[in-house]
């Protein structure tokens, strides 16, 4: 009797031991994943925040004959390799749009060069001697300030660094999320319905079951391709427009919202499905009046989910050509445009060492726009969630 009590008593000893251990080994595995991140969070915030501001240059420009033809004439020689050239590129259209400006002189702040505003943030340029003698004069003159860089949201993209900016690719991920969403959702909710609540259960609706589940799994690229040879190959669709970019990715969102809505349809007690058939409610009232209402909650929450994992996508896109460099705003759905992971793609690809910090930048607006979305679905989830 005592040798089978201690028989048993080093067993539970020994499950003890092993539970500890798979609970260390557990909470080690979630705070290096926890390092991680931060890792990566502290990396691009380090890297994408010296994007938010932007060199900036007092200088006087002399709106004079020779500068109505060289826009350079307007700048004292020594600003001019400091300045970015968009400043003096515009001073000829400036002058033909108002005569008035012929002769007078103006103290503007204009943008610094991409190099000039790497030195000021301490990063290797290709600036010489004389050039740096001369920025850092400038500073202790007060006549270069680092300031806001509004244009980085106001701006679409360019070769310039210190032109290139964001909103471009804002307006077509905005425009491709609507196309997405116009599409995805309300047939995603209406296979999810119909194969929930009114699809006999037979080989024909498990296999869709099965396929559906499938798509959900499968790289997001094979969307692209389908997207590319259906679309755009079959039905003419064009090429880098957000019309097709929101069809390619509604096609890839589609599982999703599909999955997320039968689990909130199935969440719906039975109880209010059979009180309603009590009270002589057809199934489409049933499902209409009772069951909807009170899923709609998780049906937002997934269909919120699968939008923000729509918007990080960037292999698809690529497929069917939305890397296209946009300098201005898009204004139809059918005009080629780019969306934010493709610009930071594109940017990642620049040679110049101002671009490294675009992309940063980027990537920490993306991000931004990702956890909200994400921290809307939750907030949403927890408002309207009935527990029953």
């Amino acid at each position: 009797m005592s040798d089978s009590y201690d028989q048993i008593s080093q067993q539970l000893k020994g499950r003890h031991r092993k539970s500890t251990r798979l609970k260390y080994i557990s909470m080690g595995a979630l705070a290096l994943a926890g390092a991680f991140l931060l890792i990566f969070f502290a990396d691009m915030l380090s890297k994408g925040l010296p994007a938010f501001k932007q060199a900036m240059i007092n200088i006087e420009i002399n709106y004079t004959e020779d500068a109505a033809r060289n826009g350079r004439e307007a700048v004292d020689r020594d600003f001019s390799t400091i300045i970015s050239r968009s400043v003096v590129r515009v001073i000829p259209l400036e002058m033909r749009n108002d005569p008035s400006l012929l002769g007078t002189s103006v103290q503007r702040w204009v943008l610094a060069s991409a190099d000039v505003d790497q030195y000021l943030k301490g990063n290797p340029v290709r600036l010489d001697d004389d050039e740096k003698a001369r920025i850092d004069r400038l500073v202790e003159e007060g006549k270069v300030e680092m300031q806001f860089n509004a244009g980085f949201f106001s701006r679409g993209d360019s070769k310039m660094p210190e032109l290139a900016g964001i909103m471009s690719a804002v307006i077509g991920t905005v425009m491709t999320m609507i196309v997405t969403l116009a599409i995805a959702f309300p047939i995603g909710v209406m296979t999810a319905i119909y194969l929930e609540e009114f699809a006999p259960d037979n080989r024909l609706t498990q296999l869709i079951e099965i396929n559906i589940n499938n798509l959900a799994a499968i790289p997001s690229i094979l969307f692209g391709l389908l997207g590319l040879a259906i679309f755009i190959n079959f039905f003419g669709v064009p090429r880098s427009t957000p019309l097709v970019g929101g069809m390619t990715l509604a096609l890839m969102t589609l599982p999703v919202i599909i999955i997320s809505t039968r689990t909130a349809l199935r969440s719906v007690p039975e109880s209010i499905r059979h009180a309603a058939f009590g009270v002589g409610c057809s199934r489409w009232q049933v499902v209409k009046d009772h069951v909807l209402p009170l899923a709609m909650p998780g049906i937002m929450t997934g269909s919120i989910i699968g939008l923000a994992q729509a918007m990080g996508e960037t292999a698809p896109l690529i497929i069917v050509g939305m890397v296209a460099f946009i300098p201005d705003v898009t204004a139809s759905f059918t005009e080629a445009a780019t969306v934010m992971p493709a610009q930071v793609f594109t940017w990642s690809g620049e040679p110049s060492r101002a671009f490294v910090e675009k992309t940063a930048g980027g990537i920490v607006v993306l991000l931004a726009v990702l956890i909200s979305l994400n921290a809307s679905a939750v907030l949403l989830r927890k408002k309207f969630e009935r527990r029953w």
